[in-house]
């Protein structure tokens, strides 16, 4: 009798479910943002920060109780893990804090550079050479980020400034997950969210308010919400490569626009959206060059897969 052979999926198959995954976890992180700007708008975002890390473990603590407390503990490169857990942590408290002021749609501008940053820190990170034109590339995706945003005194405001290095933040957290692929879904975004609840709790400790049930409510969704979506996002970039990943971050400024528009009202100015574009059209032109470079040295692949 010929012996059953194990049936895998082709790699097209595991990049195709990888970008339908990104293409929903990008979905649930806007729903997620436009949730936060609503509940930023009556408490603080350590109280948000806090309680929407505790709903997070509504969907966590199956999943810890079903591998084990143990395998939060087994896994690769402690150190990347720990700058993981700040960057990721950094990146959601300083979201919440711009979206108090400034409308979805602007704070996803700053968001939409984030494949931009990708690119310009691959070098320290991924140890990927940058040639001279992603390097013009990334200065032309920087100059949209300030026609989006208008060079003026609010554009060097506070709120703005808490977007842009949350959107760095975001990035450099991207280019972890990707590095520690091999750490398990659950332990990832578990240490991620107690990152996030211990600061949550810090910043919340002199100005917590009081709430209803329907506030409460909320605030726990928030956390089952971004939490589903971070799960997503980290299962995608094991299925699919980053490069090819990276560009569907776009999709939130249409979600960020969408949803402004809706619950918020805001309607976008022709100067964000040419801002947009540009910044777009230079990650576009990113992506494309670090595939030209892919597909004339294998080798480049192959150790890009770490």
């Amino acid at each position: 009798m010929t012996p059953r052979r194990a049936f895998v999926f082709p790699r097209e198959n595991l990049a195709v479910a990888g970008i339908a995954i990104m293409l929903l976890g990008y979905f649930m992180f806007a729903l997620n943002d436009a949730m936060g700007k609503w509940l930023v708008a009556s408490f603080s975002v350590g109280q948000v920060l806090a309680v929407r890390s505790l709903g997070a473990f509504v969907i966590l603590a199956p999943m810890i109780a079903r591998q084990g407390l143990s395998s939060l503990t087994r896994h690769e490169r402690p150190e990347l893990q720990f700058l993981r857990v700040v960057f990721a942590t950094a990146d959601t408290a300083l979201f919440y804090a711009a979206v108090v002021y400034l409308p979805l749609a602007d704070v996803m501008t700053f968001y939409m550079a984030g494949p931009i940053y990708i690119a310009a820190l691959s070098h320290v990170f991924l140890r990927e050479k940058v040639g001279w034109r992603r390097w013009l590339a990334i200065v032309v995706g920087f100059g949209g980020v300030v026609v989006a945003l208008r060079p003026s005194t609010a554009s060097l405001s506070l709120p703005s400034l808490f977007a842009l290095v949350g959107s760095v933040s975001f990035a450099i957290s991207m280019i972890l997950g990707r590095r520690l692929r091999g750490t398990s879904d659950t332990a990832l975004v578990t240490w991620q969210t107690l990152g996030s609840l211990v600061l949550g709790l810090a910043l919340a400790a002199t100005d917590w308010r009081g709430a209803d049930a329907l506030d409460w409510s909320a605030m726990l969704l928030l956390g089952i919400v971004s939490c589903l979506a971070h799960l997503m996002i980290t299962r995608a970039l094991k299925l699919a490569p980053a490069s090819t990943l990276a560009p569907l971050q776009y999709t939130l400024l249409l979600w960020g626009i969408v949803f402004g528009f809706v619950f918020f009202g805001d309607v976008p100015d022709s100067q964000l959206l040419v801002g947009s574009a540009i910044i777009v059209l230079a990650g576009l032109f990113i992506f494309h060059r670090r595939k030209v470079r892919a597909q004339s040295s294998p080798e480049d692949v192959q150790r890009g897969a770490h």
